[in-house]
């Protein structure tokens, strides 16, 4: 039976169904309805906000307690050592001494330090020397032509010495140095107080380590001048004179001295570590840290001024 081309062709043409997408918003998800009620209660609002504070607070503690600990990357946390080195050459301030720790192996004692390079004895013992020096003769022709000749002389020679002596007084006191002569003092106080010469006997050594040296150390031939903690102390003097410079006539303005106290910064940094690295935790690092009262900021972290 034919087939028409009106049925061939309505057969043949597939039936397209018009796709509609649409969302059902009728309900609310059951998480979000929790949370929607939640927020809108006010006493549970208020709770939150409450530990919210109170964990703010606590952390702002915490916060402050590490900054205290970490204490200052250029004056630390100051000590005593450190003040009197300050106090060098002041009016009132006590005499420098050095010897204390020398004296157990019998060294010569304690030393009261001077200028240029002078201690208290040294400075009797010339003053003696001289006076025997410069003491006048009389003939004796003399003494029994002028009996009273020999008196005077003395007596002038007397005055002349107490005058000198005053004179050397005043040229070897520390008052009256400069800021160089000053700093040799506290290198000198430096090297008395943290010199290995003198910590050896008096704190103990360092843990051994895991594959020790078998050579034997030569033996030390004077005082310990380079050691770690003797650079560090020379570094730490250097820094906070500096760094009190910078506070005083328009200091912040002196950008090359700025830079100068950053690379020493720095430097006593590098110094830190390798001593805080070789030392593991001796007596010799923690009565380092004690003496120039330095903080983990000095050297645990970035150094930004």
């Amino acid at each position: 039976m034919p087939v028409s081309r009106a049925s061939t062709a309505k057969s043949a043409a597939p039936g397209f169904i018009p796709i509609i997408q649409s969302a059902n918003l009728s309900h609310t998800p059951i998480h979000l309805a929790k949370e929607r009620r939640v927020h809108r209660d006010p006493y549970k609002i208020a709770q939150a906000e409450q530990r919210k504070n109170a964990n703010l607070k606590r952390r702002e503690e915490l916060e402050s307690e590490r900054e205290a600990e970490m204490g200052d990357p250029i004056w630390g946390k100051g000590s005593a050592f450190t003040d009197s080195l300050r106090a060098v050459g002041q009016p009132g301030a006590p005499a420098p001494q050095v010897g204390a720790k020398a004296a157990h192996k019998g060294g010569p004692g304690l030393q009261t330090l001077r200028n240029h390079f002078v201690t208290d004895a040294e400075l009797e013992e010339a003053v003696e020397h001289a006076f025997t020096l410069t003491k006048p003769l009389v003939s004796m022709v003399e003494s029994q032509i002028d009996s009273s000749a020999e008196a005077e002389k003395a007596e002038q020679h007397k005055q002349n010495h107490l005058k000198a002596v005053e004179a050397l007084r005043r040229i070897t006191a520390l008052e009256n140095s400069s800021a160089r002569d000053r700093y040799h003092v506290s290198v000198r106080r430096i090297i008395d107080e943290l010199g290995r010469h003198n910590t050896d006997n008096l704190l103990k050594p360092r843990p051994q380590s895991i594959t020790p040296n078998k050579e034997p150390k030569a033996p030390r031939a004077g005082p310990d001048t380079g050691s770690s903690e003797v650079q560090i102390g020379i570094l730490t003097t250097k820094i906070q004179t500096l760094a009190h410079a910078l506070t005083m006539n328009r200091g912040y303005k002196d950008k090359h001295n700025k830079r100068n106290l950053r690379l020493l910064l720095h430097r006593r940094q590098r110094l830190l570590k390798y001593m805080e690295r070789k030392e593991r935790g001796s007596e010799r690092w923690t009565n380092m840290l004690e003496t120039l009262g330095l903080t983990p900021a000095t050297w645990k972290r970035q150094i930004d001024l």
